[in-house]
């Protein structure tokens, strides 16, 4: 009884939310005139979906950061369409080019080459009554159309609507303004022009109603404002930290998407103070949070601030950069500890480096899910760390023909930009290395004095994973 009751609370807490704005007061149409979006500006794949729509007799406009990042004078990542042409509607326009996705939010992906333009229809605000969902698996019904779970989270929303009522269903009002392309005007239906001069960021409606609805938006908040420079509006702000637990009900695919684009902005050092700041991180990545509270050797732990200034300059440089290298970061001195564990258990230094790096990463997982092949990326990258060092003979051009070499190369560089003074002689080695042609490096590398061998007892594999299994247990 008690969970019906709360549900039902939570579905007309949120109807009322919606209730709250003034949708028969007249929006703000600014003309194209009087604002500087220019369609020279807009990617051809765009214009193509938006003009396509209008010829087949649907609305399309431009929607979201698209529009706010050129009114700002920044180049758009994406552009994202809003129309009143359902799903499936879409598609009879865009044929082959188009594929519907989701379930919870049911979209349209038009692709253009490499290029893929996100179509969503206007949504409603109402609760979709009886109206099941005629998009659910292989075109059956598959349940109702809006659905909500007991705390107010929304598992799904395919109730469509107007222009009028899809405005209320947006999350800030710097992200709620329409680009129409049958004349060229702006509309703001909840100030969010206002909200751009005076450099700040608004929830529409409740704050807490919105969160609970869809808790990766407390994050959201933390990328927007970092990447536009905005402060974050105090209603807005207020329960940022209180409603910070939710994000671990998010799930861990989801998660791993909006880590990526946290720290892959461009902002990461910003976002990461902020994420502190609000309580945030401890759900992103519990483990580093907990690290970061101790001291080494009295001073504080740099090592992450180090490798998100280099990710920051990386993308300022228009460089690629590797999800594994943010992780290996990340976890890399959880890994320490934890290998620092199964090395006072008696595991020899390579078997307790395998055992740790399993079990952070397992660990990590359960709140980002990292693809394998990157999980991979993260175990080589922590390896090399040990076999950088032993670069005498024909070891060196081995190494330097490793895949990871360079992320690994990166990484050192990191470790002696935080703090690893000890560190610093082997990188300025692999520094001078590759700058030498082909021949000077088989001379530079034969210089290296060869270490002496460890004799030591082989064991069965399987005698260090019963080790670790047992470890487990016991911590």
């Amino acid at each position: 009884m008690q969970r019906i009751i709360r549900k039902i609370s939570a579905f007309f807490s949120r109807s009322k939310d919606l209730s709250i704005p003034d949708t028969t007061k007249a929006p703000v149409i600014v003309k194209r005139s009087k604002h500087g979006v220019s369609r020279k500006q807009i990617d051809k794949p765009a214009l193509d979906v938006l003009y396509g729509l209008k010829r087949a007799g649907y609305d399309g406009y431009l929607v979201g950061g698209c529009v706010r990042d050129l009114l700002l004078g920044m180049e758009p990542k994406d552009f994202d369409v809003v129309t009143n042409a359902e799903p499936d509607q879409v598609k009879s326009v865009f044929r082959q080019r188009c594929r519907l996705i989701g379930r919870r939010f049911r979209l349209a992906h038009v692709r253009f080459g490499r290029m893929v333009i996100e179509v969503a229809t206007f949504r409603g605000q109402g609760d979709g009554g009886n109206r099941k969902d005629r998009f659910g698996r292989n075109g059956k019904v598959s349940g109702p159309a809006r659905e909500l779970d007991d705390s107010g989270r929304l598992l799904r929303d395919n109730v469509y609507g107007t222009i009028e009522e899809d405005v209320w269903r947006r999350d800030f009002t710097v992200n709620a303004l329409y680009y129409d392309i049958k004349n060229f005007a702006i509309t703001d239906y909840t100030g969010g022009l206002k909200d751009i001069k005076k450099g700040q960021l608004r929830l529409i409606g409740d704050p807490k109603t919105r969160y609970r609805e869809d808790p990766v938006r407390l994050i959201r908040a933390i990328r927007f404002a970092a990447k536009l420079g905005f402060k974050i509006e105090r209603h807005t702000e207020k329960p940022i930290i209180e409603l910070a637990p939710l994000l671990q009900d998010v799930s861990n695919a989801r998660m791993f998407e909006e880590v990526l684009k946290l720290f892959h902005s461009g902002k990461a050092l910003d976002v990461f103070e902020k994420l502190r700041h609000y309580k945030l991180f401890e759900h992103l990545f519990p483990m580093t949070d907990e690290i970061l509270s101790e001291e080494k050797d009295d001073f504080p732990r740099i090592m992450v601030v180090e490798a998100l200034k280099s990710t920051d300059k990386r993308i300022r440089q228009g460089k690629t950069v590797n999800p594994a290298f943010l992780f290996s970061a990340m976890l890399w001195e959880p890994m320490l500890k934890r290998k620092q564990y199964f090395q006072d258990e008696g595991f020899p230094h390579q078997e307790a480096l395998y055992a740790a790096a399993n079990d952070v990463i397992d660990q990590q997982v359960k709140r980002t899910a990292i693809p394998k092949r990157f999980t991979a990326q993260i175990r080589d990258i922590w390896n090399l760390q040990y076999r950088l060092p032993k670069r005498h003979g024909d070891r060196a051009q081995k190494l330097r023909e490793h895949p990871r070499f360079r992320a690994a190369y990166d990484f050192l560089g990191i470790r002696v930009a935080a703090g690893e003074s000890e560190k610093a002689e082997i990188f300025d080695w692999w520094t001078t290395y590759q700058e030498k042609n082909s021949v000077d490096q088989v001379a530079f590398a034969n210089e290296v004095e060869r270490p002496k061998r460890k004799h030591r007892q082989r064991r069965n594999r399987n005698y260090y994973r019963k080790r670790s299994q047992s470890a487990d247990q016991d911590s």
